[in-house]
Order: C-alpha cells, then sequence, then structure tokens
C-alpha cells in the first residue's frame, strides 16, 4: 500500500497553531489520549505515550501498523465494548461528534475509559449565532450533508454537561484565551473541554422512568447509577 498521501498529513498538524496552542493549554503531549476517529494518527504525533487511536477504517489500522503508531479497529459508539482500560488521561475527538447517531449515549460510555478528572475535547463544527453567517461559506461546515447532529455554541455546551462532564470552556483556540472567549461566539469550529464528573447523577424522577428498560439500565450502569426505589 502507498502510504505518501497519508504521510502528508503529519507535517500541516505539526504546524497548526491551533493543535499546538490546544496541546500546550492541556499539556497533552504529557498525556496518555485516546484519540476517537483518529484518521492516520496525524494528531498522535503530539500526544504523550501510551496514546490510542480508535477508528473504522482497516487502511489506517495497517498505516498505524506500519509505521508504530498504536490505531485500533473499532465503533466508538461502542467505546465500551472494546477492552480499553480505564487509564486514559484525556480523549481527543476532533470533527466526529456531528456524525454520531447517539451522542448522549456516547458522552456516557467514554466514562468507562477515562479516568476521574479525565478531559474531554471535542471539536465541533458550530451554527453561528448569527443566522445570516449561514450564507458565508466557511459557516456552512455545520450543515455538511454528513452530518446528522446540529449544535450551536449553547446546545453544545449543554449536551456535554448533562451527560456528566464538566465543561471547563468552549472557544476556538486561534487566540490567547483573552481574545480567544469572545471570538467563541462567532466562530464556525469550536472546541469544547471537559473533565470526568465521577458524582453526576440524574435526576431521581429520570432514574425512575427508565429502571425497567434494560437499554437505559445497561447505560446508567456506566455511570453506577440506579433509582433508589430498586
Amino acid at each position: 500500500m502507498d502510504f505518501a498521501e497519508a504521510d502528508a498529513r503529519f507535517a500541516p498538524v505539526k504546524r497548526s497553531l491551533v493543535f499546538n496552542r490546544i496541546c500546550d493549554v492541556l499539556a497533552l503531549r504529557d498525556k496518555k489520549v485516546l484519540d476517537l476517529g483518529c484518521g492516520y494518527g496525524e494528531y498522535m504525533q503530539l500526544f504523550g505515550k501510551g496514546s490510542v487511536g480508535i477508528t473504522t477504517t482497516p487502511h489506517e489500522v495497517e498505516y498505524g501498523k506500519a509505521r508504530g503508531i498504536d490505531i485500533r479497529t473499532g465503533n466508538v459508539e461502542r467505546i465500551d465494548e472494546l477492552g480499553l482500560p480505564q487509564d486514559f488521561d484525556a480523549i481527543w475527538a476532533n470533527n466526529l461528534f456531528e456524525h454520531l447517531l447517539s451522542p448522549h449515549a456516547f458522552l456516557l460510555k467514554l466514562k468507562t475509559v477515562a479516568k476521574p478528572g479525565a478531559r474531554l475535547i471535542l471539536g465541533v463544527p458550530v451554527i453561528p449565532r448569527i443566522a445570516s453567517l449561514m450564507h458565508v461559506g466557511k459557516f456552512r461546515g455545520a450543515l455538511a450533508h454528513a452530518h446528522v447532529n446540529f449544535f450551536t455554541r449553547e446546545s453544545l455546551r449543554l449536551t456535554v454537561e448533562r451527560a456528566g462532564w464538566k465543561v471547563e470552556t468552549v472557544r476556538p483556540f486561534v487566540a490567547p484565551a483573552s481574545l480567544d472567549h469572545p471570538a467563541s461566539f462567532f466562530m464556525p469550529h469550536l472546541y469544547v473541554v471537559a473533565t470526568n464528573d465521577t458524582s453526576f447523577r440524574y435526576h431521581e424522577k429520570k432514574l425512575k422512568e427508565w429502571e425497567h428498560d434494560p437499554l437505559y439500565a445497561r447505560l446508567l450502569a456506566i455511570t453506577g447509577q440506579v433509582s433508589k426505589a430498586q
């Protein structure tokens, strides 16, 4: 297999000001990171020792084996079934969240591989606050035909929070924090950074609604929750 095209992806990522800023601010160079939808591992080159990438694409796994990158086959929406240890310091997923069938369940399942206090970094295209911007080319990405989920800055934050992750920031990382936060209201792509909230618990009313459904029971078991009525 000719890997030249894949090799060409690494240099631009390594030079990326945004990605390098994220790695520096969150100290990802020293962290064991789980890269979901990892591609050829181009982001993994800046992550710490023991980092693992997950993809559904066979030639990306083949590339990883040939280049000594730990890329494994798996469906990220079934991350709890892949036999991964619960010892990752951070979870990285860029341009993935908008493609998932079940975003909330996905966020719950990530807890099976995240250390207590582990960071989650989701890079997501968002619908701008000013609707007319959707007519501008770079803002159309959120509505790409391959996407099945659509987020604003606010709905992205709430989706992550309501699945048991403490949101630290939602920003584009295009500038230092003092300038970056105001820009987040207008940028077409944002990164939500959140930590694993091990004290997360659904409202008792919600637990009661779900207690007899096997699907919900399985998801609740991931976060160690049961209804007091049981």
